[in-house]
């Protein structure tokens, strides 16, 4: 079975001369494919290619990733921004007009302001920069691989319980076909209080309209029609789940007709017998539902 979970959790690191890093990938459920990037100020530009490789492996789920960097000592070093400092200087002249008691500043204190003294690291041309949004991207490459192999193993863990809530449904089943084909009195009783009713309150309705209706009546008295149904239902939810592509979503949908023709079931009921097992039959499909929540 290649059936996916939409949850899982990775995590790849790496390093090189200038730096270590490392790269956490999570995901969760989602109705679509959302891709969130969590990058370090100047590595934007990785965005495009991240959601490339997210794109390439997933096709439902929150996904969301960090990039979390460690400069080494020796290439980092601190400069003065000047465009901050200027603003900070100016904003210093209106305060002190503001305020002419007040004591200057001192140097260290306009320094301490935030972005006044910026860490400064070693330039590095077109090239080098390449090759290390390449090492950065092998790395994520190894951190998303290693979700989408942790989504399947969950998605494979999922597909065995949703098979065994099907063979539930289906034991569920033959259990109402039993009493269907062992209590055909109560469903020609009930169907004789209701022909009895329809005359009572039209007693000049022709033996063929008579017909008509009593015809209809045991129709929609009879569960066997949606027994079989439920039976489709069984048989396609299982080819989905041989499947390899994302099926989560035709998966939902089948529920929901599960649900449909068990609560018509519910509603043909003519003993308690057919009730208890309709009822059992709601009460695996919620349990599907659940669990097909969670799958791609």
């Amino acid at each position: 079975m290649a059936i996916s979970s939409m949850t899982g959790f990775a995590r790849a690191q790496g390093q090189n001369d200038r730096c270590s890093w490392i790269w956490e990938v999570k995901s969760v459920n989602g109705r679509g494919l959302d891709v969130r990037s969590r990058l370090p100020n100047g590595f934007d530009r990785l965005d495009p290619p991240i959601r490339e490789r997210v794109v390439a492996r997933f096709r439902r789920g929150n996904v969301s990733l960090s990039l979390s960097l460690q400069w080494n000592v020796r290439g980092a070093g601190f400069r003065i921004n000047h465009t901050a400092l200027d603003e900070v200087i100016g904003l210093l002249a209106e305060v002190q007009r503001r305020i002419p008691n007040a004591a200057p500043p001192r140097p260290e204190g306009v320094l301490a302001l935030r972005g006044v003294i910026e860490t400064a690291e070693e330039e590095v041309d077109e090239q080098a920069q390449q090759a290390m949004d390449a090492e950065l991207l092998a790395s994520l490459d190894a951190a998303l691989d290693s979700l989408h192999a942790a989504r399947r193993d969950e998605g494979r863990h999922l597909a065995e319980i949703v098979g065994g809530q099907f063979d539930e449904v289906e034991a569920l089943c033959r259990e109402a076909e039993a009493v269907v084909a062992a209590q055909p009195k109560a469903i020609r009783e009930r169907l004789v209080s209701q022909v009895k009713a329809l005359l009572e309150d039209l007693p000049a309705l022709s033996e063929e309209r008579l017909a008509q209706e009593a015809a209809l009546l045991m129709t929609k008295a009879d569960p066997r029609e949606e027994l079989d149904r439920l039976r489709g239902h069984l048989a396609a939810g299982r080819s989905l789940l041989r499947e390899t592509d994302a099926v989560g979503r035709r998966l939902d949908f089948l529920c929901q007709e599960f649900n449909r023709e068990t609560n018509t079931l519910c509603s043909k009921s003519p003993d308690m017998d057919l009730s208890r097992c309709g009822l059992a039959l709601k009460a695996v499909i919620d349990q599907m539902r659940e669990q097909v929540q969670n799958i791609e």
